[in-house]
């Protein structure tokens, strides 16, 4: 795929992609991975602190630099939500952020929506003046590609956007979930998070525990096969399990995960096979995740007689699964014991 196809989708391209792991499904991998492990933040002011000079170096290589520790932050409103887990507040958010009726969108956990600027409230919408008058210091956001694309960040005003602040983008492709989830903490910490607050501590050590009982039920019913789906009016998406931060972790851990053929996946760069509802049928699982992104059709939702006939549907073996996890180990803790919960109890049905 050339650069331009990879970072210049389509909206229907994008809205197709949402259905697996959003934008990733039309961003092939492009020039070469420099964060690929990571860098580490190094602020001068971390900890608790408020004051002196702030630098990072996120997962493009980028190190930015700072006079101070900056206070007024914009950022993709799954990031926003992460860094409200560790008590950092920003001013403004992009992305999924309040659904028709007002709620919070799933993707913004536990944030305040009241309380943050909304710039845009759905992938790719960043409002560049509302955006200015921010005054902003930086812009936190996500990359799905090896070419440090910044994750719904509006291709057509990206230099706009660019010359009013610098930003951060934390690598959410082709690594395992605790990567992304350790570069947040850094982050997080930079900005002066209290990273040793009982609440912090008590979460990471969920997540440790978590992650052990997903390991043991995995060993201990590998016969249980796992599909990670996703719904859109005309097609149904089986991811596979390379490049997705989660299903990369989750096969780590040891779960038997349904895998499309990789001739399958190479016409959306590696991350899914599309299936026409007619052939929904393909892969036989026992438990299905379904993405529960604002974008898809939910489970609850879905009106197709294929899909109601699927064992695992007629056996009420299908739970939500979070394509764009935030990133705090608050939030990703109940992603895996809802998975080891599914898995523990599953009857063999496919």
């Amino acid at each position: 795929m050339s650069n331009a196809s990879a970072t210049h989708p389509t909206r229907r391209g994008i809205l197709a992609a949402g259905g697996a792991l959003g934008l990733g499904a039309v961003l092939a991998a492009c020039g070469d991975d420099d964060g690929k492990s990571g860098g580490s933040g190094d602020a001068t002011g971390g900890g608790a602190a408020k004051s002196g000079p702030w630098s990072f170096k996120d997962d493009r290589g980028t190190t930015v630099k700072l006079d101070e520790v900056p206070t007024s932050i914009v950022a993709f409103t799954g990031v926003a939500a992460a860094l409200f887990d560790y008590g950092v507040q920003v001013k403004g958010v992009f992305g999924p952020t309040t659904t028709k009726d007002g709620k919070p969108d799933v993707q913004a956990g536990d944030l305040d929506v009241d309380k943050v600027t909304v710039l845009g409230n759905e992938w790719g919408k960043l409002n560049v003046e509302k955006y200015a008058s921010l005054a902003p210091q930086v812009l936190i956001t996500t990359t799905f590609d090896t070419a440090g694309t910044l994750w719904s960040v509006p291709e057509e005003s990206k230099d706009k956007i660019a010359k009013l602040a610098p930003s951060v983008a934390i690598s959410v492709f082709d690594r395992q979930l605790t990567q992304p989830l350790q570069r947040m903490w850094e982050l997080a910490e930079s900005l002066g998070a209290d990273m040793k607050a009982k609440k912090v501590t008590d979460a990471k050590a969920a997540f440790d525990k978590a992650a052990a009982r997903l390991r043991a039920a995995a060993k201990a019913r590998p016969e249980i096969r796992v599909l990670a789906g996703s719904a859109s009016p005309d097609l149904f998406y089986v991811s596979g399990t390379n490049l997705s931060v989660d299903l990369e972790y989750f096969k780590a851990l040891g779960v038997n995960f349904v895998e499309p053929s990789e001739a399958a996946k190479k016409a959306t760069g590696g991350w899914f096979e599309s299936l026409s509802w007619e052939n929904v049928d393909k892969y036989p699982a026992d438990v299905i995740i379904m993405d529960d992104r604002a974008s898809t059709i939910q489970p609850a939702d879905i009106t197709e007689g294929t899909w109601k006939k699927l064992p695992a549907v007629k056996a009420g073996q299908v739970i939500a699964r979070s394509p764009e996890p935030i990133l705090s180990y608050d939030k990703c803790t109940p992603l895996l014991d809802n998975l080891a919960e599914a898995i523990e109890n599953a009857k063999k049905v496919g």
